[in-house]
């Protein structure tokens, strides 16, 4: 379950400092918010390192909680609702990061 908490934990910190990098960047907000936008981006780089696996493993995994994440955002933040295609898309990556993750190894 840490694990879980520390995939979603890193990518909202990604997709939120994105999010404040892109108002700033495409929408002309403060330079505040490219700031805040910097801060979240800079402790998503630190999350991933607390995860019990090696680093292009858990990078690998990440990928795939990256992609459910920014659809759930996109719904819920720009109000795009996810399609069929969408949530098949979001069961196969679950299903790749859970093999990647928690796949029994010898």
């Amino acid at each position: 379950m840490k694990s879980i908490f520390y995939f979603i934990l890193a990518g909202l910190l990604e997709i939120g400092g994105g999010y404040l990098m892109w108002l700033w960047l495409r929408e002309s907000k403060s330079i505040g918010l490219a700031f805040l936008g910097a801060l979240l981006l800079t402790l998503y780089g630190v999350i991933p390192t607390l995860q019990p696996a090696s680093f292009g493993r858990v990078y690998a995994a990440y990928g795939g909680i990256f992609v459910i994440l920014s659809l759930l955002w996109g719904w819920q933040v720009d109000k795009i609702v996810p399609d069929r295609f969408d949530w098949l898309g979001v069961w196969i990556v679950l299903l790749g990061v859970l093999v990647i993750m928690y796949a029994p190894r010898s």
